[in-house]
């Protein structure tokens, strides 16, 4: 099985790094965990929609460009579904179950993701309505990936 993460932007936080690291280590007996970042467009403080919209447009083909077309698309999107760990846990089994050996997650950049990312995935998947900073993201993610692929193998982990 292949679990992938593209994100937009580098990692610039040490602590996020060692969190990530740590967790794809230990993924590492599950699955082949990969991340692959696309650079962020540069972009001022204030932008208008349509600026807006065309720095999401930008990363969105960058993203996109990472894609092979036999992967699984799950986008994060704070207008997704929102799942318990456990959830989690039984759709990436439902998956793999269902020949899908490819699983790659998106995280966008500060605007968010693209419409046609959006459009490309197979689910939009949610960790609340909250905004979280896209760094913190990709270590959250990643630990809950760990925690899906622990409740799959019957471990106590996740209690």
């Amino acid at each position: 099985m292949n679990i992938k993460l593209v994100v937009v932007g580098k990692l610039k936080e040490k602590y996020f790094k060692d969190g990530i690291n740590e967790y794809a280590k230990r993924l590492s007996r599950f699955c082949k965990f990969k991340i692959v970042q696309v650079p962020d467009e540069k972009a001022p403080e204030t932008l208008s929609q349509a600026e807006m919209d065309d720095v999401m447009d930008k990363e969105g083909t960058r993203i996109l460009a990472k894609i092979k077309d036999r992967e699984y698309v799950i986008a994060l999107a704070i207008q997704g579904e929102e799942l318990t760990s456990e959830q989690f846990a039984k759709k990436i089994q439902d998956l793999t179950t269902y020949g899908h050996s490819d699983i790659t997650f998106v995280i966008g950049g500060s605007l968010g993701l693209a419409p046609k990312v959006l459009k490309r995935a197979n689910f939009e998947l949610s960790f609340g309505r909250f905004t979280l900073p896209h760094q913190l993201m990709r270590l959250v993610l990643t630990e809950q990936i760990y925690r899906a692929f622990m409740i799959n193998s019957g471990s106590p982990y996740h209690k």
